[in-house]
């Protein structure tokens, strides 16, 4: 895949472009869907099938006071596109002055003259250009006049729920990390880097890797069944998100315990895919209560993970070699 972040990079329209335009913050099944369709129109017209979107979000911009924290990093956007099969994914810088074009400007400007689009496919609500004036009527009308096609889909949904990016983000804040591959069609998972702590974990006889992550959107404080990939390889393990509150923490900190495993990580990047939270965070009378309480996390731990595989991952293991 081709991605472009710097409109000025293209010097031509691509042929017989079928644009989608969003967020697609997660990239959920609903999302893939959307670029299914896409890449079957671009195929069948013997096309470039293409996703516009905006970096960082409109929102960041426009209303940063407002609290949203994303699923996806920029470059697991990028990642998780490449995988649906997009052949393109042109995701500007958002600025103000994005912001300020009016609706038609930008799809003659940018969609059409630009781009090339012949094509272009959106979801029943989506709006766009200042004030959020563009939707899909003003789209189908402006076909009629530039020359292109409009695709507006109904929303996407299985067995009577809506695939959202807002219903994920509810989900996993309240630590449903096991309801959400419904959704996602994956594992919810972040990745990070091995730091330092305050070593206490190797004190209570179960070390961990203190974990520094760019990810926004965190599950609910507590405890949870994870795998976790160091390089090519899967551990189970057991994370801990929270403030341990037993020692009076002031600072959430991600904190993973590798089963199985020895040896420094210190520097090493890691991720870890969530299965199931095990217990919420929780304040013990004492260290004697607390490591108990962390035996029996590993033990349900094992048990939870005994059969379970990530899923895509020997699809990543493919690509890696």
């Amino acid at each position: 895949m081709k991605t472009i972040t710097d409109l000025s990079r293209i010097k031509e329209p691509f042929p017989n472009a079928v644009v989608t335009l969003g967020n697609f913050d997660g990239v959920h099944l609903g999302h893939r869907e959307i670029f299914h369709h896409v890449i079957d129109k671009a195929r069948e017209a013997d096309g470039t099938a293409i996703v516009f979107s905006f970096h960082p979000h409109p929102l960041k911009v426009l209303a940063p006071g407002r609290e949203l924290k994303l699923l996806n990093t920029y470059d697991e956007k990028v990642r998780l596109v490449a995988a649906s099969g997009i052949d393109v994914l042109i995701c500007p810088i958002f600025t103000r002055e994005f912001a300020a074009m009016r609706p038609e400007q930008f799809v003659h400007d940018i969609l059409v003259e630009r781009i090339g689009a012949r094509r272009i496919v959106v979801g029943y609500d989506y709006r766009f250009g200042r004030g959020r004036q563009g939707d899909a009527d003003f789209l189908e009308q402006l076909g009629c006049r530039l020359g292109f096609e409009v695709d507006v889909l109904s929303p996407i949904s299985r067995d009577g729920v809506i695939y959202s990016s807002s219903r994920i983000r509810e989900m996993i804040a309240c630590g449903e990390v096991d309801q959400v591959v419904a959704l996602l069609g994956r594992q919810y998972n972040l990745e990070g880097q091995v730091v330092h702590g305050d070593h206490r974990g190797r004190e209570l006889g179960f070390p961990t890797a203190n974990l520094v992550t760019e990810k926004e959107m965190l599950p609910a404080p507590g405890v949870y069944a994870v795998k976790a990939r160091h390089g090519r390889r899967l551990y189970d393990a057991v994370v801990n998100i929270g403030r341990k509150p037993t020692f009076e923490g002031s600072t959430q900190t991600i904190e993973v315990h590798l089963l199985g495993f020895e040896g420094s990580l210190y520097g090493e990047r890691l991720r870890i895919y969530f299965f199931r939270r095990l217990r919420p965070e929780k304040k013990f009378s004492g260290v004697d209560s607390l490591i108990e309480a962390i035996r029996q996390d590993v033990a349900h731990a094992r048990e939870v993970l005994k059969n379970e595989r990530v899923i895509g991952y020997r699809e990543y293991l493919r690509r890696e070699r």
